[in-house]
């Protein structure tokens, strides 16, 4: 019998994609009427430019293995209390600056001034810009009470609890939030999946992982011996990574808890 449902938080629940999307949107708008670049073609240039540099810090690896990507880096505080993060949080300001003046620069403007004030603009816009997808609440609402529900999510306790701060809405619904920053490893690390089941007191075939990323949530939940549920709410290619279902809107999800109920039962 299933008796919980484990979801990942980022372009799961939250439409993560759209919000830096927006929030690169407006902050490059900036530069658009001060200089006259694209905005889609800065965007691109600091998206290129922070991808390389994150790559190039000593807190490369760990973030890596906690599961905080480059664009969140861009907006991050990262005030967690833990050696790496503290080191993150030491080199974040001069990383947001320099992604974006060399995103300047790749249009022949050298402006370290107008770079800080891009750096400083976009965490702003970016939590002015929260988006849910619409089938978010549905959901949860379907399965609130009748199933234990938690939040398993990679990235840092800071950022992806700002994220829920500025969705107010959303953890309500859930019993727990297992962030891998404050465990100290991420998806798709079959201990955290472990560390959550036994949070909630449920065994691994008594709880299904719903998430978007094959490489994280569907891969961690197969090494846990959980079913999986993949939202492949764009099409995506699919890779050696099979989950056990797959859908592309979340109300999809009710029928496969019930399928496997009525298996189960047999």
């Amino acid at each position: 019998m299933i008796k919980a449902v484990f979801f990942d938080l980022d372009d799961t629940l939250l439409w993560d994609q759209k919000s830096v999307q927006e929030a690169f949107a407006a902050t490059c708008q900036l530069a658009e009427e001060k200089y006259g670049i694209p905005t889609d073609e800065l965007e691109k240039a600091v998206r290129q430019e922070a991808t390389l540099l994150y790559a190039s810090y000593e807190t490369y690896e760990f973030t890596r293995m906690i599961g905080i990507n480059p664009f969140e880096g861009l907006w991050g505080n990262f005030s967690d209390d833990h050696e790496s993060f503290r080191k993150l949080k030491e080199i974040i300001p001069t990383y947001r600056k320099e992604a974006w003046t060399r995103g300047l620069k790749q249009f022949g403007i050298n402006d370290e001034g107008f770079g800080y004030t891009l750096a400083e603009q976009f965490p702003l816009e970016r939590r002015n810009h929260p988006f849910v997808y619409e089938d978010t609440f549905t959901i949860l609402e379907h399965l609130k009470g009748n199933y234990k529900l938690l939040l398993l999510t990679n990235g840092s306790p800071d950022l992806q609890n700002t994220k829920l701060t500025i969705t107010p809405e959303l953890a309500p619904y859930f019993d727990h939030i297992v962030i891998s920053g404050a465990f100290g490893i991420g998806k798709p690390d079959s201990s955290i999946f472990e560390h959550a089941l036994q949070t909630i007191r449920v065994s691994s075939n008594e709880a299904i992982m719903v998430g978007d990323n094959l490489m994280t949530d569907i891969l961690g939940a197969s090494r846990a011996g959980m079913k999986s549920v993949w939202i492949n709410r764009d099409n995506k290619e699919k890779t050696h990574v099979v989950p056990d279902y797959e859908i592309h809107h979340l109300e999809e999800l009710l029928p496969i808890v019930d399928i496997l109920n009525k298996a189960l039962q047999k």
